[in-house]
């Protein structure tokens, strides 16, 4: 044994025999490696290539369905300028144009109640215009300067911040008309009050503004019916609205005007 030892140890390679064994090992290995690294390569294709397949084929529907609304709202664009053209109207409440902007300031003081955009009256901004950020109306623009203004949010305790003009559909196409009421900051719901209409709403139903009163324009989305409450008396009922932005997180916003 240290014969061995000391013969392995002065040899700079194994011994012939070794090398031999080793050899003969290796390319067994290599034989029976080979086959079960390409079954092995082979089960990855097939499960690659069906995933790709399948990825492929839900890119498609989706697609397709893009494909489908964008013909769609083609569609309804050249009716209604053909309705419009017949009516004689050059302009309808949900005609607006729009401009975008970017949250300059917002003071913690005044987080929930207002907040400074990069355009004024030089960018066509003015007074009253409703203003919206991510999926939907956020508030309205109070005060207007050369190149910034001021947005008072539906979330102000200021009762003549957020009164706008809303109505909501319900499953079966029949509306509800009326206005914000309120806000409430413990649950971050708006607030429809001292609502008569024997409509059914519920959860879910969608909220639009009504473009009442000329000022804004109609078809801004709100945001859903969260619940809806009885007064104590059985007569009227109160309706709570999930936002459709968070008031919390807004960074851009587009101004929107009624064309005239």
């Amino acid at each position: 044994m240290g014969g061995s030892v000391v013969l392995r140890n002065k040899r700079a390679t194994p011994p012939l025999i070794q090398q031999f064994g080793n050899d003969i090992v290796g390319f067994a290995s290599t034989i029976v490696a080979l086959p079960a690294n390409g079954l092995q390569s082979g089960f990855n294709s097939i499960s690659e290539l069906t995933n790709t397949y399948q990825e492929n084929r839900q890119l498609k529907q989706q697609v397709t369905g893009l494909a489908q609304v964008k013909v769609r709202n083609q569609t309804l664009t050249t009716e209604n300028k053909q309705l419009k053209k017949e009516l004689k109207l050059n302009h309808s409440l949900t005609d607006y144009s729009t401009v975008t902007a970017a949250v300059m300031t917002r003071t913690p003081s005044s987080w929930q109640n207002q907040l400074i955009i990069d355009k004024g009256e030089t960018s066509g901004v003015s007074k009253n215009m409703a203003v919206m950020s991510g999926s939907g109306l956020i508030g309205r623009i109070s005060e207007v300067n050369k190149t910034n203004s001021k947005v008072e949010l539906l979330s102000d305790s200021n009762e003549a911040s957020n009164r706008f003009a809303i109505q909501i559909t319900n499953k079966s196409g029949k509306t509800v008309n009326g206005i914000i009421s309120g806000y409430q900051k413990s649950t971050g719901l708006l607030t429809m009050g001292d609502v008569t209409s024997k409509v059914s709403l519920k959860k879910g139903d969608k909220v639009i503004t009504s473009g009442m009163g000329g000022v804004t324009p109609k078809g801004l989305y709100v945001g859903k019916v969260a619940k809806v409450s009885e007064d104590d008396y059985g007569l009227a009922k109160k309706i709570y609205i999930t936002p459709a932005t968070s008031f919390n997180d807004i960074n851009i916003v587009t101004v929107a005007e009624l064309d005239s």
